[in-house]
This record gives structure tokens, sequence and C-alpha cells, in this order.
């Protein structure tokens, strides 16, 4: 019979029990068991627009400045009203009464009025001044809703991170545990010294204090991400983790491309200056002549009746047309064109600091995002071999050919690794919803 060293037969032996005990090497993490709401990523962002009282708020104001521009245009067409009035004029004696300008003591005025100006080039830059505001409010609406995608994104991924690190924490006391458990039963063989299994237990410990803490800081980010999303909330969720499918990175000529097109922030920047430039124009106009005409159609009589006693007709028409030249106001209007002009000038350096920011933020998100992207095989790499790492010592550690401290360092590493592999996950899509805030969805 064939007789083999006891190491040998014990580390075969042990080689055996851990491929048994032993898990595979993780995959995708799954969200942590419950019965409560399991939300997707648009889920979270649907229920965060209808919550949001900033993006709320930036909506009402982008429907006040289209009745702006509603009501500056039709200050520009003419307009109709139905005028009437009764004078009383003390009489004298007279046919005309005390005031001769009333030409008699009773004076009716029923008249339709259309109003019209000819002429008014400061109506028409308001006009334009309002359109360009409509557009600015409108503009501001959206970057205040991209503004709340990305932070339902980073509250979302910051909450399947979390799950996922519940997870690892738990498989990692599983695997400090399996290691208590062999320690001891080494020692009471005899076959380790106590420090080993004090080593063991202290591990341990940690391990179920990292659990803890990780389901803590679950806790937090559900409720983080709750106030988002509910109106309650302590609503009980879980966010069905989606990292292993993130889309792919477009390529940095498309998105540059996007990004100078379909900026809120530009285009708002842009119809600032727009909207200045016309309020320029509307200053300027104020110290320009206006003509405008009014035609009256009814009744300007002493008696209120289309015909008088003499069978005259009092039923008319008449136009009058006003040439209105402003003169003198104290350089009221002068004021008015520095202050625009002033305005306009602080709107353009504005817009150009606007580009500036646009362009080193589309260069640093598209960075962080590649650098993630590219990072992202090293890490599940380095996980696979630190699973595998962890096997062996184990089995070294049986067979007696490695320490308590190389298992303890090992079993660290791998912590640290399946911690890192999530974080490379949740920063890449991180910088994947920063890019999309600057060019929109893709």
């Amino acid at each position: 019979m064939l007789h083999m060293p006891r190491t040998y037969v014990l580390a075969i032996l042990a080689f055996c029990g851990t491929l048994a005990a032993q898990p595979p090497p993780p995959g995708p993490a799954q969200p942590v068991p419950s019965q409560s709401l399991r939300l997707t990523l648009d889920d979270a962002l649907t229920r965060a627009r209808a919550q949001a009282p900033a993006l709320y708020s930036a909506e009402i104001a982008a429907h006040v400045a289209h009745e702006d521009t509603v009501q500056a245009k039709a200050a520009l067409l003419p307009s109709v009203n139905w005028e009437n009035q009764f004078i009383y004029t003390q009489p004298n004696g007279t046919e005309s009464g005390v005031f001769i300008s009333n030409d008699g003591t009773h004076v009716y005025n029923s008249q339709a009025v259309v109003h019209g100006d000819l002429f008014a080039p400061s109506k028409r830059a308001d006009y334009r001044r309002a359109q360009a505001a409509e557009a600015l409010a409108r503009a501001k609406t959206e970057v205040a809703a991209r503004g709340l995608a990305a932070v339902v994104v980073q509250g979302f991924y910051a909450l399947v991170s979390a799950q996922r690190e519940v997870l690892n924490a738990s498989q990692s006391r599983k695997e400090a545990q399996q290691f208590l458990d062999i320690t001891q039963k080494q020692e009471a063989g005899g076959e380790v010294a106590h420090a080993d299994a004090v080593k063991a237990e202290i591990l341990a410990q940690q391990r179920a204090r990292d659990v803890e803490n990780a389901q803590l800081a679950f806790d937090q980010a559900r409720l983080a991400l709750g106030v988002l999303l509910f109106p309650d909330y302590g609503q009980e969720f879980t966010a069905a983790d989606d990292l292993e499918t993130a889309p792919a990175l477009p390529g940095l000529d498309e998105l540059r491309v996007k990004a100078a097109a379909n900026n809120p922030d530009l285009r708002a920047a842009q119809a600032a200056v727009e909207m200045q430039t016309h309020e320029s124009a509307s200053a300027r106009a104020a110290r320009l002549p206006s003509l405008s005409v009014d035609y009256f159609y009814g009744i300007n009589s002493n008696q209120l009746a289309i015909r008088d006693s003499e069978d005259f007709r009092r039923l008319g028409s008449s136009v009058s047309f006003q040439l209105e030249v402003p003169l003198w106001n104290w350089g009221a209007n002068q004021s008015r064109v520095r202050q625009a002009e002033w305005n306009l000038v602080q709107a353009r350096r504005d817009l150009t600091v606007t580009q500036r920011q646009l362009l080193a933020s589309f260069n640093s998100f598209y960075r962080e995002a590649d650098t993630a992207r590219m990072q992202m095989a090293s890490l599940r790499h380095s996980l696979d071999l630190s699973t595998e790492s962890l096997r062996l010592t184990m089995l070294g550690y049986q067979a007696g050919e490695v320490t308590a401290l190389e298992v303890s360092d090992a079993q660290s590493t791998l912590a640290e690794a399946r911690t890192a592999y999530d974080q490379g996950l949740v920063r890449y899509r991180t910088a994947l919803a920063n890019l999309q805030t600057l060019t929109g969805a893709f």
C-alpha cells in the first residue's frame, strides 16, 4: 500500500472540502431581498419629475414667460373697445352750460373705438424681447430637468452600490466565519496555535461590523433618494441593479456636436444675450416718435338717440391721428439706454464663461467616463484573481503552508476588490449621467 505524508493527505481532503463549500466567483449582484417596491432608473426619474418643486417652479416660469409673449404680441395689433359715457354740465342759461367744450348740459357718448399703432418701434422691440425671455425660461426649465436627472441618477446608483455593498459584506462575513470554524477545529486538533483562532475571531467580528455599517449606508442612501421620489420619504423600496448593462460610450466627436447643439445652459446664455439686445433696442426706440390712429363709431350727442328731435342723424364716425414726439424727460430715456447696454455687456460675458465652462466640463466628464470604462475590465480581472487567491490561500492554510495573517490579508484583498469593482461600475454610470446633462440623452 502506498503511504503518503500526513501533510499531503490533509491538503487533499481540505481541497475537496473547500471546493464543496467555496461559493462560485461573484457575478452581477442582486438587490437586497425585500418585499418592498422595486424601481428601475426610469421609474425613479418619472417619480422625481412629479415631485421636484424646483422643476415645477421652472415650468411655471416658462408658462408665465409665454403669456408675456402673447401680451407683447397683442400690443402690436389693433384693439377694439366700446366706450360709454354720460357728462352732466351745470347750466348757466346758455345751450352749452358752464363748460363750452361739453356742448350742452347733457352729453352722451356710446362709441366703438379701434386703436392701432402705425409706427411703434419700442413695442416691436418689447415683443422680440418677450420672445427671447420665453426662450430663456424654457431653457432654464430644461436645465432644471437635466440637473434633477443627474441628481437622481447619482442617488439611484449610490443606492445600487449600497445594495451591492451589503451583499459583499455578507459574503465576506461568511468567508470569515468559515475561516473561524476551520481554525477552531484545527486548534482543537492541536494543529494550529491559539493565536490563529484569536486572529480568525477578530476578523469575523470585524466582518460582522462591516455588514452592520453596510446596512446603515444602504438605509441612508434609500432615505436620501426617497426624499426625491416619494411624498413620504420613509417609503420602502429597492433599486433595480443594471450596473452590468451600462450603455456604451459614444464617440468624442459625436458628443461634442451634441453638446454644442443641445446644451440648455448654452441656450439659456444665448437667449439672455438676445433678450438684452432687444431690451437695448427698446430703450433706444423710446426716444423715437410714435404714430397711432383711433377710429370712432357711435354716438356723441346731447341726446341718447340715433336721430335727434329734428331728425338729424347722430350716429357716425370719426378718425384721429396722434404723433407723439418725446422731447424731454430729465434723462430717463438715456439712463435706460445705458442700463440696457450694461446688461448686454454682462450677458455677453456670461455667454463666454458658459461656453468655456461647457468645454471644460465636457472634456472632464468624457475623460472620466472613458477612464472608468477602460478600468472596468481590469477591476473585474482583479476581482477574479482575488477570489482565486483566497481559495488557494485557504488550501495552503489547511495544509499548514501559510499563516493566518496571510488568510486575513487574502480575505481583505477580496473584499476590497469587490468594493472597487462595484465602485468602478457606479463611477462609469455617474460619468455617463454627467455627460448626458451636457449633451442630452444617448
